[in-house]
């Protein structure tokens, strides 16, 4: 590895830092003490600060040089709302509340990439550091957005990063293209006749309804969708009824639609609402299907920010240490709404192997320690390739 050695020698305050925010976890547009220690280091660095983008989020701007050339690096800042399961000393303060999915680390690899670059300057135009609130399900990109982010920081490309469990700490995951699925959430209310367990043919069953709608739903994917496409559909909820003798006039579904190309996705939707028309009248029942906000769009990585990023990570972290095009992940992730508006790239980081539950969004994750100088140099040397001086 070639990792920047001022940063290495950080390792035991980045790693500090790193504790400190995981201790004090922040649900999605709460991270006020996140954010506050954010702005603290970056002002004590002497660099250019703006708060309040995204209701929580913040903007640190790095500039040198005459280039009008202008990139953005992106970190997300807030946790889930999961109990946490480790007893180590840095375990989550916060009842109900934990980083689950590493983003206390992403948070400070972009802080020592800060440190190092608004002491060296050593690139010619303008870095622009996005620390960004509610990644989880709220949409804090979208929120920055709506909140000017690309008129008052007018980069020419956005860039990145995730830590991945199970891939070997120190490798990179890269790919052009579709690297993360969109992701819908819809609820479903059916509507039957209530009547006593004991005589179903007095009423219309919800329960039975319920269950054929489940197991059809998640058979569009299996036998509607190509093979060598990708699509998720996936009911993560059923409630209906409280007694043990009585047929429930209602029962309530739940649950989310994943694909990686927007004409899947199209498909997806209309082939679910076909699917309760068709339960609806095969069980004679009114089933309601609505589409809950929070839509995040596929993550699509443009091909030449994809090629420069494995470049910088290979230099990073030596050959050999750089998936090229992996698998797709059907998770997904809000960062897709910056690359709607500007070409970039977002790249997997490894986070060592998951025994004992380190897996994202599980009570018993955390982030690794040895990554944060990895991920930090890489921030550093990516914003030096693309802002070369000439």
């Amino acid at each position: 590895m070639k990792l920047v050695p001022e940063i290495v020698a950080r390792q035991a305050e980045l790693t500090r830092i790193r504790h400190d925010i995981h201790a004090h976890p922040e649900l999605a547009y709460q991270e006020k003490r996140t954010s506050a220690l954010v702005a603290e280091r970056l002002k004590a660095w002497g660099i250019e600060v703006h708060e309040g983008l995204g209701g929580t989020g913040l903007v640190g701007v790095i500039r040198n040089g005459n280039s009008p050339r202008m990139i953005a690096l992106r970190a997300d800042m807030d946790a889930l709302p999961i109990e946490e399961a480790n007893s180590f000393a840095h375990r989550s303060q916060h009842a109900g509340c934990m980083h689950a999915c590493g983003h206390d680390g992403h948070t400070t690899m972009l802080l020592g990439a800060a440190e190092y670059l608004a002491s060296h300057r050593d690139f010619d135009g303008t870095v622009v550091l996005v620390f960004q609130p509610a990644e989880e399900g709220q949409g804090g990109a979208a929120a920055m957005i709506a909140d000017g982010f690309f008129e008052r920081f007018p980069v020419q490309s956005i860039y990145g990063m995730h830590n991945w469990p199970g891939m070997p700490a120190g490798h990179f995951g890269i790919a052009p293209g579709a690297v993360m699925a969109s992701a819908d959430r819809f609820d479903i209310q059916i509507t039957g006749r209530g009547a006593h367990a004991a005589m179903p043919h007095q009423g219309t069953d919800t329960v039975l309804a319920g269950c054929q709608l489940v197991s059809s739903l998640q058979m569009i994917a299996a036998r509607t969708v190509d093979p060598l496409d990708a699509a998720v559909v996936s009911v993560t909820q059923f409630h209906a009824g409280d007694a043990y003798n009585v047929m429930p006039e209602r029962a309530a579904l739940a649950g989310t639609v994943r694909a990686l190309g927007p004409q899947t996705r199209d498909f997806v939707l209309a082939s679910v609402q076909r699917v309760c028309d068709g339960i609806a009248a095969a069980y004679g029942v009114g089933i309601e299907l609505s589409w809950k906000g929070g839509y995040y769009p596929a993550t699509i990585n443009t091909l030449p920010e994809a090629q420069v990023c494995r470049e910088v990570a290979e230099a990073v972290a030596g050959q050999g240490k750089v998936e090229w095009a992996p698998l797709p992940s059907m998770g997904a992730e809000d960062f897709s709404f910056f690359l709607q508006h500007r070409p970039g790239c977002y790249v997997w980081l490894g986070n060592g192997p998951t025994e004992g539950g380190c897996l994202l969004h599980n009570p018993s994750y955390d982030f690794n320690d040895d990554a944060l100088v990895v991920g930090a140099s890489y921030w550093v040397r990516l914003a030096e390739a693309l802002l070369k001086k000439a």
